[in-house]
């Protein structure tokens, strides 16, 4: 059993009485554990913050406010105008905190806080981290039915500095998005006036220094957008509160067609003397590229686990049909949705130890908006039965709104039959309804030990750690896109570990094993590849955070590639420990993980050609040596500059590179390749 160390330690309590001349403006700091971070809070007319790292300026001074309106619309005030100090306290808190589904077994937690309490009810928490700073407003006095009619969050940066944005590809609703798009490389003078952005957003700061923006401990509220708010500023933008809403037939998916002037309305307490606490705004601070992916912040800041025993949520490999179109060849049935297919899939995963099959869209209606009705070619508790005969379990995916509808009555039925869980689609918002849907689908599921993969869903803001059975988000522009799209996927790659990855984990849907070099990619929907090579794909089951990871392609094409199959399914998908070896922004990535006393080491680049270099002398730090064993490498062969699919698999000796010294492994990746090793 790890051993829990935690120790909260009270520096100072500080009381402020203020005079008629007293209300001058007051400063107060707050250091990071290791001193190297500074938050700067003035506190006069308006509530302003700034941040400093190592010397160099992260936010300038940036207005924080928050407007709440009584119920009954009888009063208006703004936290943050005008506000009187009545208390400053300080903490420092450290502790290890075990993290099971997730991309290391425990987080170390330590951080510096800062509270401050005003006469007007509310409170702001300020928090430094060595890797990062954090604030979250409270209330104290918040009744049901008060509204919540703006927030600022201001992040002005004092320089022109490049940004990676992910624009909205809402149109002509910027709210309305799936939160799948690539980033536009920028200054932050050249954003977009007329778009926004979601979270996380990443702003390059001097030198090689990195800021990423965005939020944790998401719920009840609506999720941040960005968008322009000076020259070099940016500033939060919230989904108001829809008050009308259309059913979109094809799907029965709710979009908003009319916003109310609220963000959000607060929810009854339980503990009616308990504050409420809004989100966390998180700046994750970076010094080097590779910290950003091994950043913990989100999740610190998350709620705790709602789910006392956890043992009953499990990880795991899906064979999915909908990436391949239901591709399967060389069979006595006609192929489609129906029990034959899924049976065959059923084999297929069996025959490899992959724990689930997905049935995605198809096998239930969408026009009819019931989630208990199962169209006629599909006998679901036949293949309940025939999976659990196989070990492989069953997920069923559902559009949020009419899984809602029936949420206890389809998690209960379903459960009873032997569904492990549902992919949950097409949310593709972030309002307070929205938000508050996720938590309740959540919370339901867990009541009848059902795991949750949220897709058409914005990024994780810590729900995965308040109900971990929520095992995996979309929220990231995969690999469906090459059923459709022309655009750089490979650059893409090696993007998006560095900023939507810091916030969880992303159902990215590897694992094509048609692959293409740059010259000869084209989408096609019904039989889409992959841009890149066949390494590369196998490397993204390390590199990627995907607590339950599909099988993209077809059980056909996977038993002619059996080795490279193998390889994939001997890859875990949970980790003791993640480290990040080697990287830089845009370019390429190796990452190392540890499962018991197994390493896993991928890279992939861009479109440029790059020899890696390792030092494996980490395999003998800390006890967790796996140098007496060896290392299968899986690479791009020597041809795959040429044609995608060409790879070589080798196996050496672990103690020829880690011996004193020892030749260093070199690896060479081909134009958008890759490779996996494992080292046991």
């Amino acid at each position: 059993m790890r051993r829990l160390i935690a120790f909260a330690i009270s520096i100072a309590t500080l009381s402020i009485s203020f005079s008629a001349e007293a209300a001058k403006e007051k400063k107060v700091t707050l250091n990071s554990p290791d001193d190297r971070t500074i938050i700067t809070i003035t506190i006069g007319e308006q509530i302003k913050w700034s941040v400093e790292h190592e010397g160099i300026e992260v936010i300038a001074p940036s207005t924080i406010s928050m407007e709440i309106e009584s119920a009954d619309g009888s009063k208006t005030f703004i936290w943050g105008d005008g506000s009187r100090l009545k208390k400053v306290s300080r903490t420092t808190f450290e502790r290890t905190i075990a993290s099971p589904i997730y991309k290391s077994s425990s987080v170390r937690e330590h951080y510096n806080q800062m509270e401050l309490t005003f006469r007007q009810d509310f409170g702001i928490i300020f928090r430094a981290y060595d890797d990062g700073v954090a604030y979250r407003f409270y209330g104290n006095k918040l009744k049901e039915g008060d509204k919540v009619k703006a927030e600022l969050a201001e992040f002005n940066f004092g320089k022109d500095h490049n940004a990676y944005i992910p624009y909205s590809t809402g149109n002509p609703n910027s709210y309305q998005t799936s939160f799948e798009n690539r980033y536009e490389v920028t200054p932050l003078s050249n954003f977009n006036d007329d778009k926004i952005a979601f979270s996380p957003l990443l702003v390059c700061l001097d030198g090689d220094s990195k800021a990423v923006i965005t939020e944790s401990d998401l719920e009840s509220y609506p999720g941040m957008f960005l968008e322009k708010s000076g020259e070099h500023s940016l500033r939060g933008r919230f989904a108001p509160f829809p008050s009308a809403i259309e059913v979109h037939p094809t799907r029965c998916q709710e979009r908003p067609t009319a916003y109310s002037e609220n963000l959000a309305i607060i929810r009854s307490n339980s503990s009616k003397k308990a504050p409420r606490y809004f989100p966390w705004r998180v700046i994750a601070i970076s010094d080097k590229d590779i910290e950003l992916p091994e950043n913990h912040l989100v999740w610190l800041l998350a709620s705790e686990s709602r789910i006392g025993d956890l043992s009953w949520i499990k990880p795991g490999k899906v064979a999915w049909d909908w990436w391949n179109n239901w591709g399967v060849t060389g069979v006595d049935f006609e192929v489609g949705i129906n029990t034959a297919t899924y049976k065959h899939y059923i084999d297929f995963a069996s025959a490899n130890g992959i724990e689930y099959v997905i049935l995605d869209e198809g096998w239930s209606p969408s026009r009819d908006g019931d989630i208990m009705k199962v169209i006629p070619e599909i006998d679901l508790e036949e293949l309940v039965r025939y999976g659990k005969e196989r070990k492989v379990d069953l997920i069923l995916w559902a559009v949020a709104f009419p899984l809602d509808k029936k949420l206890e009555e389809a998690c209960k039925y379903y459960s009873a039959m032997g569904i492990k869980g549902f992919k949950v689609d097409f949310m593709d918002r972030d309002d307070q309804d929205v938000v508050e849907l996720n938590y309740r689908i959540a919370e339901v599921a867990a009541k009848y030990k059902m795991i949750i993969n949220f897709h058409g869903m914005y990024k994780p803001a810590g729900l995965n750690r308040t109900w971990p059975n929520v095992i995996n988000f979309e929220g990231v522009w995969g690999l469906e896109q090459m059923k459709w799209s022309k655009d750089d996927m490979v650059s893409y790659d090696v993007t998006f570990p560095y900023i939507r990855m810091l916030s969880g984990p992303v159902d990215y849907t590897q694992g094509a094993m048609r692959n293409a070099i740059r010259r000869d990619y084209v989408p096609n929907y019904n039989n889409p590849m992959s841009q890149g090579t066949r390494a590369r794909q196998v490397a993204e089951y390390i590199i990627f955070d995907s607590p339950l990871v599909m099988l993209c392609d077809n059980p056909t094409i996977y038993t002619k590639e059996q080795e490279t199959t193998d390889f994939i399914t001997s890859i875990p998908t949970v980790w003791d420990e993640t480290r990040v070896l080697q990287g830089e922004l845009g370019k390429y990535i190796v990452t190392a993980r540890r499962s018991g006393g197994i390493w896993y080491i991928g890279g992939i680049n861009d479109w440029d050609a790059r020899d890696i270099t390792l030092d494996m002398s980490f395999l003998l730090k800390g006890g967790k040596s796996a140098g007496k064993g060896t290392i299968t490498l899986f690479r791009d062969g020597p041809n795959a500059h040429r044609s995608a699919h060409d790879y070589t698999i080798e196996k050496l000796n672990v103690v020829d590179y880690i011996a004193r010294k020892s030749t260093p492994l070199t690896i060479h990746l081909a134009p958008g390749g890759g490779f996996a090793m494992v080292v046991e």
